[in-house]
């Protein structure tokens, strides 16, 4: 019923949201002078935020037209290289007559949709030929097509690096740090020749023993059978995976702004008085961040259930207990791909620490094949995102993907 009483909630919400919505438009009509008086901006930025209430489903565009590249602005575009039901390779093609290397960034499957690293993307586009993961809302994949657990992200990984070819590179962010570093090892113990040149693992949970966070005790918390029983539910028969149990991306959502609420809170009390002071450019900056967090997807139970259990419960990796379709993984036989981790100083998701685990486990690389990088003074998302990350991370990535190219 969780999924259900959600809709019904939205459901209520539409004509408040529409009435709302026409109400702003009648206040922002022909009379400018009319929007001077204060009052009426206080009420135009009360039905603002009224219309803003609640969540979307839809991924966000990328919105990425053009980037650098040397001297001169190339366009961007987007195709769908490949696809699955459960999430399409999608490549930012650039005309340039030079190739680049060509780098496959793994987007976290945790309640957000792949537009999440957006300006990762736009930043290592100047450099890289780059396609990303883009997962599907589960809620819009047919029960037909089957589960999708932890082996099967896995899987699609492989397949998208075979698509590539030999010779591309990895970026993994956060979450599916795991996912791609156990992609390596059975690529590397089957000799794939398709194996990532290099693996670049970025904030990931490979090892939460180490330094744990209120996310990892969290996760410890409860019993997974506690998680099954009071977080799966079932897609509404409206949408096309109707009856599919997943882990709905409100539930998530509101988890993640539960650890940060009075932020949250400010954020949107400082956005009333921008709106209402007419300042529309800070406004604008906190809408277009809300826009993407309050995008949600769901993800299959399978895969939430096997990830909380085995990442974050019983560590599988990291105590040498992890499998692929039944098959031991074997972290040392990552030979060839070189590894670099990147963390963040002040992360309270994926402490100091966790990533850069991968590191011993994976004993028999080469010293001179791994690199790690501790960014200070950032959090979680400025390992990947802002000016550090821009200035100070993505160098350090660009040169360990050049280092191994070709």
């Amino acid at each position: 019923m969780l999924y259900q009483a959600y809709q019904a909630h939205s459901d209520l919400m539409a004509p408040v949201k529409a009435f709302a919505r026409l109400a702003l438009e009648a206040l922002n009509g022909p009379f400018p002078a009319f929007n001077e008086n204060i009052l009426v901006r206080n009420l135009s930025a009360a039905y603002e935020m009224i219309d803003r209430a609640g969540l979307t489903h839809a991924r966000p565009p990328y919105g990425i037209k053009g980037v650098p590249v040397g001297n001169e602005l190339v366009d961007v575009t987007e195709e769908a290289a490949t696809s699955t039901p459960f999430a399409t390779l999608v490549h930012f093609k650039k005309d340039i007559s030079v190739p680049q290397p060509r780098v496959l960034v793994v987007a976290p499957l945790s309640g957000h949709f792949a537009t999440l690293l957006r300006s990762t993307v736009q930043t290592m586009l100047r450099d890289h030929d780059v396609y990303i993961t883009d997962w599907h809302n589960a809620r819009d994949v047919s029960l037909a097509d089957g589960p999708f657990g932890f082996d099967d992200y896995v899987a699609h990984i492989i397949h998208f690096l075979e698509f590539l070819g030999p010779g591309a590179h990895v970026v993994a962010v956060c979450q599916p740090c795991v996912q791609v570093f156990t992609a390596a090892a059975i690529m590397g113990e089957d000799n794939n020749p398709a194996a990532p040149a290099s693996m670049t693992l970025m904030a990931g949970p490979i090892d939460t023993r180490i330094n744990p966070t209120k996310v990892n005790d969290l996760a410890k918390e409860k019993p997974i059978s506690w998680f099954e029983r009071n977080l799966i539910a079932r897609v509404p028969l409206r949408f096309k995976g109707a009856r599919r149990r997943v882990y709905p991306g409100f539930v998530q959502l509101s988890a993640f702004m539960a650890m940060n609420m009075d932020r949250h809170v400010r954020a949107h009390v400082e956005m009333f008085h921008n709106l209402a002071g007419g300042d529309r450019d800070k406004a604008n900056q906190t809408k277009a961040f809300y826009d993407e967090y309050f995008a949600v997807l769901d993800l299959p139970a399978e895969f939430y259930l096997e990830t909380v259990q085995w990442v974050f419960q019983d560590h599988l990796l990291p105590l040498g207990k992890m499998t692929y379709r039944n098959r031991k993984v074997d972290p040392k036989a990552i030979r060839h791909t070189a590894l670099l981790t990147v963390e963040g100083e002040r992360d309270d998701i994926c402490s100091v620490g966790q990533t850069m685990a991968a590191h011993d486990l994976a004993a028999n690389l080469k010293p001179f094949r791994k690199r790690h990088h501790l960014q200070a003074g950032v959090g979680h998302y400025g390992v990947f995102s802002g000016r550090k990350w821009e200035g100070q991370v993505y160098p350090i990535v660009r040169n360990m993907i050049l280092q191994n190219d070709g």
